[in-house]
């Protein structure tokens, strides 16, 4: 089992022509909402791949009989929520201009429960976005587990790195949040990935970088017809996971992640086209070989 901590979240997913200016405006080509919220999505990936999935996050008024209680009832996904009545779920608001540039606001919504929420202890955990004080105190109280900072990346102290950085075995980040953290650490990108036992840095069209105890390997990105970029980090997280618990070796679990997400963007919305098993490894044959536990 595979449990998730982080945000469920309603996303508003807009294309404009061009980011306005200060103190001016501009139109929508396109407005469509989506179901999302990092952790969501990873927990949703997880299920779709067929591995059993725990969702730990926090949900408002308006979710209680929507279609995405329904949708995580169809897919299987076990809940353990924080329900808070007077708040509304999380909401993303995305912005996509023509140049293929995104701007995102977050509000928080019920998600601002975390900050005083009693962290479980789990067994097999991934941290996403939640409130830094959360995930400190789920990475200290479980056996296994990863960490991805995404959007909440600047609310976390040194302090605070520190210490999920004591208790995790696999560290995900992009290039950006991996810059970030080593700024905040006062350290090097290279040497924040030899503080963990596994850590994966994704550099979007380039793939990714795969560091095991400071051995690094590269692994390329699949190019596909692009249509949104949003949800890919997310869908290469649940491939990755996925996979390690099956027991895959952690350069199989990196090409099954980047499959995984080259699906995602492929379509509009980070839960829109996620890959069954099947799919996935029939699209990773033709890119990296059969999947095999030798990798």
């Amino acid at each position: 089992m595979i449990s998730v901590v982080g945000h469920t979240a309603i996303d508003h997913i807009c294309r404009v022509p061009r980011f306005p200016e200060k103190h001016t405006s501009t139109y929508t080509l396109d407005h469509r909402i989506f179901f999302g919220g990092g952790a969501a999505n990873i927990a949703a990936g997880i299920a779709t791949l067929g591995e059993r999935c725990t969702l730990v996050s926090a949900v408002g008024s308006d979710f209680p009989g929507s279609a995405y209680e329904r949708r995580m009832e169809e897919l299987g996904i076990e809940r353990r929520f924080f329900f808070v009545p007077d708040r509304p779920t999380a909401t993303a608001f995305m912005f996509n201009d023509l140049a293929g540039d995104q701007i995102t606001y977050f509000d928080w919504g019920a998600s601002a429960v975390f900050a005083e929420a009693d962290a479980p202890a789990l067994e097999f955990v991934h941290m996403a976005t939640a409130d830094p004080s959360f995930n400190v105190r789920v990475a200290e109280k479980s056996e296994f587990a990863s960490f991805d900072p995404g959007q909440d990346i600047l609310k976390y102290s040194r302090e605070q790195f520190e210490t999920i950085l004591d208790n995790i075995n696999i560290l995900f980040a992009n290039r950006h949040e991996a810059a970030t953290m080593a700024e905040v650490l006062g350290t090097s990108v290279s040497d924040l990935a030899k503080r963990v036992e596994i850590a994966v840095i994704t550099m979007d069209a380039e793939g990714c970088m795969l560091c095991v105890r400071g051995e690094k390997q590269m692994v390329p990105a699949i190019r596909v017809e692009m249509a949104d970029p949003t949800g890919a980090g997310d869908a290469f997280r649940a491939g990755f996971l996925s996979a390690y618990q099956r027991g895959y070796a952690p350069l199989r679990c990196c090409t099954i992640g980047t499959t995984a997400a080259s699906f995602v963007v492929e379509q509009v919305g980070c839960q829109t086209n996620l890959p069954t098993w099947e799919r996935m490894a029939g699209r990773h044959a033709q890119y990296f070989g059969p999947i095999e536990k030798e990798a």
